[in-house]
């Protein structure tokens, strides 16, 4: 893992819209519909090409294919494990149905539903009723030929690939099969670790997506904050058992609340986790902190026994506003990061993926997205002109 030796990186967590033609696709492979595979294979590759060449171009140093051929960061997993079958959908079923934030703001909520539209996905649920294993070696193994492919001619500093964590497997998927939560989820880790293991074989960085980390919080509302920490304290074991002998320096962890213009009243504090969070055995994190929810919890930090060699990847562009942050904010955000831990061990992120579900209707315009990019690496240029210069 590059670090920020001579200068700021840049960098972002991964997902970008998908072009309208590909999500046509989508929709039709997802939901079971004939679809053309090689017209489908071959605009996955130039869409993960253009994606490429823009990050770039918009300055970012530490690029990923956008997730061009996925249907989401979480589902895109049903082709790829054994073990599940597929159930009719809960009615009013949702990533905050029955959260915190609906309870206390149920009309807001109605209206955002309506508003975003429908994203890609399949019509039914999936529910685990046999072992499970990793079967998704062919489309794994087009995600990295087609990033390769990509990179080619294209002047980057690194790139990395994301992969959903356990804990996010689980959420989406009943067990009706294992004796256990713990023997499931032990399950999916085993199996999540051939994805794991074979991104890091190709090349790139392994980037870990993990929201319900910190969204279990705001989903169950009948626990604590007590009682969230010691869920989490389970998944995040599961984690490194998927990344055990797996160099640290490999791999970047993500984790956010979510794709969510909302309230947002209810999202768990930093300081609740962040020493859980820490116990990921992985190089960097990558948090949310360039929202009006978050951006205070960098002085967290200063009270944090900062691991040695680790690497902080703090949002300075958010995933929640189509206003364009300046240049000069995005530089303060860094600089206040860089006094706490050292300039070397920061890279400016963003708060979250910008269509972490493929719909022709993402909040941010993907318009916008490129000009929040130019953003972020001129205040990165900005900040590392004050922290090396003085």
């Amino acid at each position: 893992m590059k670090r920020s030796t001579q200068r700021i990186l840049t960098t972002f967590v991964g997902s970008l819209a998908r072009p309208v033609d590909l999500i046509e696709m989508l929709k039709a492979k997802e939901s079971g519909q004939s679809y053309d595979r090689q017209a489908f294979a071959a605009r996955t590759r130039t869409a993960v090409a253009e994606a490429v060449r823009r990050q770039a171009e918009a300055g970012v140093d530490i690029v990923s294919d956008g997730e061009q051929g996925k249907a989401g960061f979480v589902n895109y997993i049903g082709e790829r494990l054994t073990g599940f079958e597929p159930r009719p959908m809960p009615p009013k079923a949702g990533p905050w149905v029955g959260s915190r934030e609906v309870i206390d703001f149920p009309e807001y909520y109605e209206w955002y539903s309506g508003w975003r539209g429908a994203s890609v996905g399949p019509p039914t649920s999936l529910v685990c009723t046999g072992p499970i294993a990793y079967k998704g070696q062919e489309a794994l193994q087009r995600d990295i030929e087609n990033l390769n492919a990509a990179l080619k001619g294209v002047k980057v500093v690194e790139a990395f690939m994301p992969a959903t964590s356990p804990a996010n497997v689980e959420a989406q998927r009943k067990n009706e099969y294992y004796p256990t939560e713990e023997a499931y989820l032990y399950a999916i880790a085993d199996a999540m670790r051939v994805e794991y293991k074979a991104i890091i074989a190709a090349g790139f960085l392994l980037q870990v997506d993990d929201p319900r980390l910190v969204t279990y919080y705001n989903s169950n509302p009948g626990s604590t904050v007590e009682q969230c920490r010691k869920w989490a304290d389970l998944r995040v074991e599961a984690l490194n058992y998927a990344l055990r002998d797996i160099p640290a320096e490999k791999v970047r962890f993500h984790t956010c609340y979510g794709i969510n213009i909302g309230p947002r009243i209810h999202d768990m504090a930093l300081k609740d986790i962040v020493d859980i969070m820490l116990r990921v055995n992985t190089g960097a994190y990558s948090f949310e902190g360039a929202n009006p929810r978050h951006e205070h919890e960098w002085r967290v930090w200063e009270s944090v026994k900062f691991p040695d060699g680790k690497v902080l990847i703090p949002g300075v562009i958010t995933h929640t506003s189509n206003i364009v942050e300046h240049p000069t904010l995005v530089a303060e955000r860094l600089v206040k990061f860089a006094r706490i831990v050292g300039h070397e061990n920061v890279i400016a992120g963003s708060d979250c993926g910008f269509s972490s579900q493929a719909t022709a209707e993402p909040e941010i315009h993907p318009t916008v997205v490129w000009a929040k990019f130019k953003a972020m690496a001129e205040g990165a240029r900005l900040a590392s002109e004050k922290l090396w210069n003085g």
